[in-house]
């Protein structure tokens, strides 16, 4: 089985490579972008044994005490 889980900043938090990326597609022509936020994605793959149940018990624990700072940072994850 396979997670794919989205690490991003919280709403509440600036994001300046957001802004950035923001900035520069409008330097060149993309002018209908209203916010650009940037993140980080994973791919984990897990042993074929486990449940479902089993996989999305390890895929919160490692979003929560590995991938993430819960202060600034939310995850969302789907499971394959």
């Amino acid at each position: 089985m396979r997670a794919r889980v989205y690490v991003s900043l919280k709403k509440s938090v600036l994001d300046p490579q957001g802004k950035t990326i923001h900035h520069s597609l409008e330097n060149i022509g993309f002018q209908q972008i209203t916010e650009v936020r940037q993140g980080k994605f994973f791919e984990i793959d897990f042993a074929p044994e486990l449940t479902r149940e089993e996989v999305r018990a390890e895929v919160e624990k490692i979003a929560k005490d590995v991938l993430t700072n819960p202060v600034i940072e939310e995850f969302s994850y789907r499971i394959e």
